[in-house]
């Protein structure tokens, strides 16, 4: 750690009943980050999490709002440091990792390291999660750029000026891809590290369901279309609805020009109400585009307020 001695580390780690592994975690990265600050975010825990946090040497504090989300609103908002390793307290991530995650992010300048999941260890890394972060990853690639390859990571590292300009929107797991978007749309310097990824303890379980919370990722994903490209969004549908139209009321142009009559005037006042719903959706995605323009910049401002990770 010699290279970030002189900046001060923060470790993050929310936390949803995890008293079984919570003493393991706080205990690793106090041993992999010596001199960093470790914080425990307790999130409604209905066992000792808390109490077992605070004697294994963790700062515990309490969110009340359900979910990592607001967990993570509330630790970005409240903490000051320099450096943030955020990470889950499942006990399935490897502390000993940490350091080289700090120096590369402190290093290169970099804004955010993602420790990407790496194991053999089929319990550890369920096919159904694997194929989810997969499929999603590549979404959001394809449609915000591909610069990471394990965008559901629980494990990332994060710069001051990160933190401090992220707007934190999301209230569950959603906030894995809203992490990712917000560095991929500002365009800040990023990178992988491949990090091993470990079974859970017994008797602990996976707070995720594969199912539900990949829907909510799939919403959150089509949440942020929405406010961050809105014309690709608006103007997609616009697009589909004009050639519907046209598919509809071409026949009843060609046979007004031949014979000077609308015979299927229903249709032709559909297809014309169609067409008209297709340009609204245009010059809507046209007006938000602009918008989102002047929100990107202000959140790039926010940005650059801060200094980049370098070493004093």
């Amino acid at each position: 750690m010699e290279p970030t001695s002189d900046l001060k580390v923060a470790v993050l780690i929310p936390c949803y009943n995890e008293a079984k592994p919570i003493g393991n975690v706080v205990a690793d990265f106090r041993a992999a980050l010596p001199d960093a600050d470790i914080y425990v975010y307790d999130n409604n825990s209905t066992d000792d999490t808390a109490e077992v946090a605070r004697a294994a040497g963790a700062i515990v504090r309490t969110e009340t709002q359900q979910g990592k989300g607001n967990v993570v609103r509330r630790m970005f908002a409240d903490i000051e440091a320099d450096v943030y390793v955020m990470v889950d307290g499942d006990n399935t991530y490897e502390a000993a990792a940490a350091p080289a995650l700090v120096d590369k992010l402190v290093d290169e300048t970099l804004d955010m390291v993602s420790g990407c999941r790496v194991t053999d260890i089929e319990e550890a890394y369920r096919p159904g999660h694997r194929f989810g972060n997969w499929m999603l990853t590549r979404l959001v690639a394809t449609i915000f750029g591909k610069r990471t390859k394990d965008m559901l990571t629980g494990y990332r590292v994060f710069s001051r000026r990160f933190v401090k300009s992220f707007p934190a929107l999301s209230r569950g797991f959603e906030i894995e891809t809203e992490l990712t978007v917000h560095a991929l749309e500002l365009r800040m310097p990023i990178a992988d590290v491949e990090t091993a990824y470990i079974d859970r303890l017994p008797g602990s379980d996976s707070k995720l369901n594969t199912i539900r919370d990949g829907f909510r990722i799939l919403r959150m994903i089509i949440l942020l279309v929405k406010e961050e490209r809105p014309f690709a969004l608006f103007g997609g549908i616009g697009a589909l609805l004009g050639l519907i139209s046209l598919i509809l009321g071409g026949p009843i142009v060609v046979e007004f020009i031949q014979t000077g009559l609308v015979p299927r005037f229903p249709t032709a006042i559909l297809a014309a109400a169609i067409m008209v719903i297709a340009v609204l959706a245009m010059m809507s995605g046209l007006i938000l585009d602009t918008v989102t323009v002047g929100r990107r910049e202000m959140k790039r401002m926010a940005y650059l307020a801060f200094p980049a990770p370098t070493k004093r």
